[in-house]
């Protein structure tokens, strides 16, 4: 028997291997598979997407808190020993609205740092692809988290948050542009961005109350390093899927239009226009509401950290409702748009009439419901809009949608305090109110975008950067014989023969976009 026992450990060890190797092989065929590969590639850049918003908010509990702490120590040690210069402390004895401006510029960085380098980030995108800027931002988000875990002054804290808007830039931009590049057909692509925000909503009004039990119970490094290992984990999964450093699909990618050009084509600069303003209720209450809730009706530590939570469920309903009825009534998506931009101007008029925590969800709900339907509307147009009137690459156009939300999120934190304290909260939520109300009519030049058709010298510029599918391949050939004055017909006996045609019979039958 002990004879035996080598030889069936040998064939058992060796049955192992053999079965390890062909599950490896049939994952490998799974992510080769392409309607799987888009469906992995959709996880890893909503895990991103989520990752980035649970980080840009989860500090909202922790760092002033924590740095307050820091500065009380400080104060402490200064009058502990009087001789100590103040410049030697971890944090220098500052006054209360200087600390709050600290506060708020640190917030506000990473949208700063993110709207400085989108214009840049977009144009590398549209050069090399999607997947290396995905890769590196991931990477740079987890650099970010992990100084977040360990970072015990200000300046290091100020150093992770610019990091975090460097990291996204590239991961944002390119996630999206990506979704929009696999998902070629309007309405699994309306389905997949409006997925895409659920997670970005999910990460923004999930996160305060996730920084703030683990800070409280575990730690300030513990939020911050689960949220390190997830990235990580993400950045694994697209090197493993997506295979970032392969040439192959780079080669043949067309050039994309200058992000300068998407900027000036008025369609463009319309949904641009509206994806600032419709979120800038959003960016402006965030940093003031709680002190506002404090003062008029006394809410308590609980019911501010949960102000924004169940505002998640009607995002997630007006993601859902829009998809629904983009897929039904595709040609209204701009209404749909309007239809969210009024909704969030009547209910952030609404806000400052509140009296309790129980009515102040309604308007809340209702600017997020309404955010949902401008968002989901709206980004898929600015893909339809590039294929219909430029180079079907996306990297640039969802950066200037990026650039939009960026300069909500920069101008809130630090704006948002010196309106309240000069004007007053009622007039900062009755102009934010105002401005979406007055804006949604803008959204009519959007209502024939559904109906436009490429230009014949447009599809001729598409047609010349190299076939990128099979329609145009069959184009692409079509042209080289059209060029020597040749067109291939099917006589009645099945024979190909080749006739002449017009260049006017050419142009009635340009490439028109399903």
């Amino acid at each position: 028997i002990a004879t035996e026992q080598p030889p069936n450990l040998a064939q058992s060890a060796a049955s192992k291997l053999s079965q390890m190797g062909q599950r490896t092989k049939q994952l490998g065929n799974v992510i080769k598979d392409p309607d799987r590969q888009k469906r992995i590639i959709l996880i890893i850049v909503c895990t991103a997407l989520l990752l980035d918003n649970m980080l840009y908010m989860v500090i909202v509990p922790i760092i002033p808190d924590y740095l307050e702490g820091l500065q009380n120590a400080a104060e402490h040690a200064q009058d502990a020993a009087s001789h100590t210069n103040s410049t030697n402390s971890t944090v220098p004895r500052v006054a209360k609205g200087n600390f709050d401006l600290q506060i708020g510029i640190l917030f506000a960085s990473k949208a700063i740092l993110q709207l400085l380098v989108n214009p840049l980030s977009g144009t590398f995108i549209d050069r090399v692809g999607y997947d290396i800027p995905l890769f590196i931002g991931l990477n740079i988000m987890f650099l970010s988290t992990f100084i977040f875990a360990f970072a015990e002054n200000y300046a290091t804290l100020f150093l992770a948050r610019s990091m975090q808007g460097l990291g996204s830039a590239f991961a944002d931009t390119s996630g999206i542009a990506l979704i929009a590049d696999r998902y070629t057909e309007e309405a699994e692509r309306s389905k997949a961005l409006g997925i895409a925000l659920a997670f970005i909503s999910f990460g923004s009004l999930v996160a305060p109350p996730f920084g703030g039990v683990l800070y409280e119970f575990a730690g300030k490094r513990v939020p911050f390093l689960i949220l390190a290992c997830i990235c990580l984990a993400d950045g694994a999964l697209c090197l493993t899927v997506l295979k970032p450093f392969s040439n192959r699909e780079r080669e043949n990618m067309p050039v994309g239009t200058p992000i300068y050009k998407l900027m000036i084509d008025p369609y463009i600069a319309v949904v641009a226009g509206a994806l600032t303003i419709c979120n800038i209720p959003l960016a402006f209450l965030e940093p003031t509401i709680a002190k506002w809730m404090e003062e008029t009706m006394h809410a308590s530590q609980w019911e501010i950290g949960m102000t924004w939570f169940p505002a998640f469920f009607p995002h997630v309903l007006g993601v859902y409702l829009t998809v629904k009825l983009a897929a039904k009534y595709p040609h209204l998506q701009w209404f749909y748009g309007a239809i969210g931009m009024v909704f969030i101007g009547a209910s952030s008029c609404t806000v400052p009439a509140c009296k309790n925590f129980g009515q102040l969800m309604i308007p809340l709900c209702g600017i997020c419901f309404g955010i949902a339907f401008v968002d989901t509307a709206l980004l898929p147009t600015l893909a339809f809009l590039v294929d219909v009137r430029h180079v079907s690459v996306y990297g640039s156009v969802y950066a200037i949608a990026d650039i939009s939300y960026c300069v909500a999120y920069a101008l809130g934190p630090v704006a948002a305090g010196q309106i309240v304290h000069n004007l007053g909260f009622v007039q900062l939520n009755l102009g934010m109110g105002l401005a979406n109300v007055l804006y949604a009519p803008a959204l009519l030049l959007l209502k024939n975008v559904t109906q436009m058709k490429p230009s014949f010298s447009e599809r001729n510029m598409l047609l010349d950067d190299g076939p990128t599918g099979l329609y145009d391949t069959i184009k692409m050939e079509q042209r080289e014989k059209k060029r020597k004055g040749l067109c291939t017909t099917i006589d009645e006996n099945g024979i190909e023969t080749f006739a002449q045609r017009s260049h006017s019979e050419e142009e009635s039958s340009g490439g028109e976009y399903a």
